[in-house]
């Protein structure tokens, strides 16, 4: 569900980047509470962990459309919605800085869409709530399945909606909502399964991670080598080598769009958009997770329609998987470090 430039306008894109802006100040003071060396190396393990899941696409039967695990969801149970928010920037910042993933322009728009309404809403108000009386597998899969599928469900909405407000005729508000809301919902089963999964294997090897974080509670002394060593190997073998087997189906959104406008992808218009286009022309040094090519390099120029193998076995998407996740692992552990320096310096002031 990560959105392109085409499809919204600077008026929507600046909003939703400043409001982006504004949550993610807001939860790094936040995060401060319950921030320790424990969790640095959490928020950077998981959010490469993501990136690797967010590769590979699943098929959704009988529609030729596919999903992937958004994660916001998955973020916020092992790590809090504060720090679960942070991480999830800092995913899609790389992906959209250097794989081409989603749009600079709308790189508010995708956070809060599969950020916010994941950690700010379908988290405290629908999780917690289900798991209240008792974290046991139960509860961690009822809750998983209902907050994942709620989530999903208002990102996709506000997508609508976000294009609506960018005037863009091409999508006609019914009928695309007719069409993203379906889709995103049986995305939001499998998200939902795949979230009590991870949740449950992180609950068997540490069930303090979960406890502390559903009190806001830090780390402390919680041993956590078992399950970061877990989630780094697991890093290796999604990005690594399961990656391969990608549906090569269009995602939700793009299915979505191609069968109101006709094609998946919108015109970029000129202005603005050219410009961020050009810079993540740039930047994008592994584009679409794969190697860079001349064809890449040119603007404007159509794409040439090849049969896609499956599973399509490529160094350049196994190199992009673990690439990319390093580069979150640093990025979202760095921002975690950052934010436990400020918290130390503030306590020594009020001493």
């Amino acid at each position: 569900m990560h959105m392109a430039d085409a499809l919204i306008s600077p008026a929507v894109g600046g909003t939703m980047l400043a409001a982006t802006a504004g949550i993610a100040a807001y939860s790094a003071k936040k995060v401060q509470n319950d921030m320790d060396e424990s969790k640095i190396p959490l928020m950077g393990v998981m959010g490469a962990f993501v990136f690797a899941a967010q590769m590979i696409n699943f098929s959704i039967p009988g529609t030729g459309s596919s999903g992937h695990l958004g994660g916001g969801m998955l973020l916020a149970i092992l790590l809090g919605p504060y720090a679960g928010f942070l991480t999830m920037a800092s995913i899609l910042l790389i992906q959209a800085l250097f794989f081409g993933d989603g749009g600079l322009l709308a790189y508010g728009c995708n956070v809060f869409n599969l950020g916010f309404y994941t950690c700010f809403v379908a988290y405290p108000l629908i999780y917690k709530k289900l798991v209240r009386k008792g974290v046991n597998p139960r509860s961690i899969f009822v809750g998983s399945m209902v907050s994942s599928m709620v989530g999903l469900q208002l990102g996709a909405f506000s997508v609508v909606v976000q294009t609506l407000l960018s005037g863009k005729t091409e999508l006609p508000f019914g009928q695309f909502l007719l069409l993203m809301q379906p889709i995103h919902l049986a995305i939001g089963v499998i998200e939902g399964l795949a979230t009590a999964a991870i949740v449950t294997f992180i609950w068997r090897a540490r069930p303090e991670i979960l406890e502390r974080v559903a009190f806001g509670k830090s780390l402390g002394g919680v041993p956590i080598k078992k399950v970061l060593t877990g989630l780094v190997v697991a890093v290796v073998i999604v990005g690594g080598l399961l990656s391969w087997f990608a549906s090569t189906n269009p995602d939700g959104l793009e299915w979505s769009i191609e069968r109101v406008a006709g094609t998946a992808e919108l015109e970029t218009p000129d202005g603005i958009h050219k410009i961020f286009s050009e810079i993540q022309s740039k930047t994008a040094f592994l584009p679409d997770y794969g190697f860079k090519t001349d064809q890449d390099d040119v603007q404007n120029q159509p794409a040439v329609e090849d049969e896609e193998a499956w599973p399509s076995v490529d160094a350049g998407t196994s190199v992009s998987g673990i690439v990319g996740g390093a580069m979150t692992l640093v990025l979202a552990a760095f921002m975690g470090w950052i934010i436990n320096i400020s918290k130390k310096k503030r306590g020594k002031a009020v001493v």
